[in-house]
């Protein structure tokens, strides 16, 4: 996910496939809780049309995301096999890679309707009170921690005394990490030196001697491993984590205040689509290599879904209570005020859609 100042892609309409029928949206939620499975315009969009009965187009919402992410390849299937629009839904999908703090913004004032992104990364500008609510998680994983294989490094506490590279110094990657690190009596800021370099730039750092390890997410880190020179060591399904959320859904409050049903639906609808990404992740991997990642083998993009957990997507309670593990986290590493409490903070940036 970069962070790029820029802004979003104007849309385009895509046309969707047809309609899988042998995979109904309930057998497709089943089936993944049985598998034990979450600002000026620029670059491309893609649209994906719905209406009901008597041909009424669906309610237009504005979805920004980051395409070169393939955590978020479900969006992808979501317009491409026309789920959105089973859910009575025309949704543009934009691509956004500027800062979050820019997103939140053009999601508060109405540029987009809604938005996805790594909590990790939202929970901090989130304090500052845009009006933008966390409605839904999406999937868990997808930040991994990456050492040479010669620098010693086998656990998280060995980063002590170490340079790590890392994207930059907001980076949910340094957070969660450093999170760890604090949990294991260690300072994170004091013992490690963390170093920006661009993510293709990361293991090079290593290769160089500048850095003994990189913290970064998918697709830029399943790359450096498949070099075979480096290792994986963590990621942000170890231990406690490995139930908890990495990205998540926002929704502007004018939107929830005005149509509820249609934030709902786009839950369900994305929810559906991370669904088909459990039950059968190489269509998904497919639909998104064609239009967004070309050059990644397929393989390679099915072998980063099945490490995620797309079917871990918390709403409501549960969704409210992982927000406020992660602001008491935040906390713990001084990224949130001392002041702030954690429970009034998840209760005030998320709202419960679907009870």
């Amino acid at each position: 996910m970069s962070d790029r100042r820029e802004g979003f892609g104007t849309g385009e309409r895509q046309q969707g496939a047809p309609r899988r029928a042998e995979l109904t949206r309930r057998a497709l939620l089943r089936a993944a809780v049985g598998a034990g499975i979450a600002l000026p315009l620029a670059g491309l969009g893609a649209r994906a049309r719905g209406a009901d009965g008597a041909g009424r187009r669906g309610r237009h919402l504005r979805l920004a995301w980051n395409s070169g992410a393939v955590c978020h390849s479900p969006i992808a299937l979501a317009v491409h096999d026309g789920i959105f629009a089973r859910h009575g839904l025309d949704v543009e999908v934009v691509n956004f890679a500027g800062s979050t703090e820019q997103l939140l913004e053009a999601i508060a004032t109405g540029k987009a309707d809604a938005g996805i992104g790594m909590v990790l990364r939202w929970l901090k500008p989130l304090e500052q009170g845009f009006d933008v609510k966390l409605v839904a998680g999406t999937h868990g994983g997808c930040i991994r921690l990456i050492a040479s294989k010669a620098s010693g490094i086998r656990t998280v506490t060995d980063l002590a005394g170490k340079t790590v590279a890392v994207s930059d110094l907001a980076s949910p990657a340094k957070n969660f990490f450093s999170i760890l690190l604090a949990k294991s009596g260690i300072d994170p800021v004091k013992s490690v030196d963390w170093r920006t370099y661009p993510p293709d730039l990361q293991a090079l750092a290593i290769e160089k001697g500048e850095a003994q390890a990189l913290a970064h997410w998918d697709p830029d880190a399943y790359r450096n491993l498949k070099s075979g020179k480096l290792v994986e060591v963590a990621s942000n399904l170890y231990g406690e984590y490995r139930s908890r959320v990495c990205c998540v859904i926002g929704a502007r409050g004018s939107l929830l205040r005005e149509d509820r049903g249609a934030v709902r639906s786009l839950v369900e609808a994305l929810h559906e689509a991370h669904a088909i990404a459990v039950t059968d992740p190489v269509r998904a991997a497919k639909v998104y290599s064609q239009q967004y990642s070309p050059k990644d083998p397929v393989e390679d993009l099915v072998a980063q879904l099945r490490s995620h957990t797309h079917a871990h997507h918390p709403v409501g309670a549960d969704l409210r209570r992982e927000l406020a593990l992660y602001a008491d986290d935040l906390k713990r590493i001084s990224v949130l005020k001392s002041s702030t409490d954690p429970a009034r903070f998840a209760d005030k940036i998320f709202a419960d859609v679907l009870s």
